[in-house]
C-alpha cells in the first residue's frame, strides 16, 4: 500500500507541473518508480542507473533516426517505400543488439528473475504515464466544456 501511495504521489506531482520539462520528469519518475519496486539499494542503484541510462539514450537515438527516416510515407513511391522499410527493420534489429546488450549488462547485476521483473515494471510505468496521461486529457476536456 505505502509502495502504491508513493507512486501515486509522484504521478499527481508530475501532472502538476509546467509541461516544459516533461521529458526530465519522466525520467525522474521512471528512476524513482524501478528503483523504489526493485528494492534496490544504494550501491546497486549506483551500478544499475548508469548502464540503463546508456540503454535509453541509445533507445532514444534510434527511435529519432527512426523519425527521420520514416517521416513522410504519403509522397514516396513504391522503390521508396521498400527502401524505408529495410530502414525501419535495420532500426529494430538494432534495438534488439542494444537491449540484449543491456540484459547481458544486467547479468553483473542483477538476476535473470530480476531482470525479467524490470521489464515488466518498464511495461507497468508506461501504462501507468498513459493511463495518468488520458486521466489527465479527459479533466481537461471535461473543465473545457463546462466553460
Amino acid at each position: 500500500m505505502k509502495k502504491f501511495l508513493f507512486v501515486l504521489f509522484f504521478f499527481s506531482c508530475f501532472w502538476h507541473v509546467n509541461a516544459q520539462d516533461d521529458k526530465e520528469r519522466i525520467k525522474a519518475l521512471k528512476t524513482a518508480f524501478i528503483t523504489q519496486e526493485m528494492e534496490m539499494s544504494n550501491k546497486v542503484a549506483q551500478k544499475f542507473w548508469p548502464v540503463y541510462n546508456e540503454y535509453e539514450t541509445r533507445r532514444r537515438e534510434l527511435h529519432e533516426e527512426e523519425d527521420n527516416k520514416l517521416k513522410d510515407t504519403e509522397c514516396v513511391n513504391e522503390q521508396e517505400a521498400e527502401k524505408m522499410l529495410s530502414e525501419y527493420l535495420d532500426i529494430e534489429r538494432k534495438e534488439y543488439v542494444i537491449k540484449k546488450q543491456l540484459f547481458e549488462d544486467l547479468k553483473e547485476i542483477f538476476s535473470a528473475k530480476e531482470i525479467i521483473e524490470l521489464h515488466k515494471l518498464e511495461d507497468e510505468f508506461h501504462k501507468k504515464l498513459i493511463r495518468e496521461y488520458r486521466a489527465r486529457k479527459h479533466r481537461e476536456e471535461e473543465n473545457n466544456s463546462k466553460k
